[in-house]
């Protein structure tokens, strides 16, 4: 029985350029891929069989398509490995050559198998929120998902992504260091922009910058 009790240390991965390996190629495979894609890794998928939508996105040349079953070898390079295939015999082959290689591997289903799991996610831009039950229970987080889908409106990109500009006007023009900004971030971050924004406004970076900012220059 899978050992639901042992914590998962949450980690957000940067895959941009690497290689990327999903063993299978059935609608499972194909959600692994076409979520994978959203954080540009280069992506191969090595199965005899495979979706018309993940043919597709090799026709495209999106991804590397090996049509034929997995051997030994194929995760030569990857930094992160996904099997979604049928067979127990592959993925526990699968995940062998992966711990060997020191790949992060993920065994769909198999909780054992993994050496990470991936939370249900909710994204709004620059914004992404994870939940996880560490594999527990996985219909509570999508219903968790759903919950802060509702509670988390188109508003919150607009919010971060001007934050964000705001954040490089700060560290670029206020000396002082983290002693003298991090009270202004904190200022901007209680104050009611959020809900101007909600109601339609869309002041610029360098407006938000002199409203807080300004008079303690």
């Amino acid at each position: 029985m899978p050992d639901y009790s042992k914590p998962y240390y949450p980690v957000y991965l940067d895959l941009t350029g690497r290689l990327a390996v999903i063993v299978g190629g059935g609608v499972v495979a194909e959600r692994k891929v076409t979520t994978l894609l959203e954080y540009g890794p280069r992506l191969r998928v090595v199965s005899p069989e495979v979706t018309p939508a993940i043919e597709e996105l090799a026709a495209s040349g999106a991804i590397e398509l090996e049509r034929r079953g997995y051997v030994r070898g194929d995760l030569a390079g990857a930094f992160i490995v996904i099997s979604a295939t049928s067979s127990e015999e592959v993925n526990r082959a699968v995940h062998a050559e992966a711990e060997e290689r020191g790949c992060i591997v993920n065994v769909v289903d198999v909780p054992e198998l993994c050496s990470f799991i991936v939370p249900s996610i909710v994204r709004r831009g620059t914004l992404s929120v994870a939940i996880s039950t560490g594999g527990a229970a996985p219909t509570v987080a999508k219903r968790l998902r759903k919950h802060v889908q509702e509670h988390l409106g188109p508003e919150w990109d607009t919010y971060v992504t001007l934050l964000g500009e705001v954040r490089t006007l700060v560290m670029e023009r206020v000396p002082g260091g983290e002693a003298v900004r991090k009270p202004i971030f904190e200022t901007i971050a209680d104050s009611d922009l959020l809900d101007r924004i909600r109601s339609g406004a869309r002041p610029t970076a360098d407006e938000v910058y002199d409203e807080f900012v300004g008079g303690r220059e």
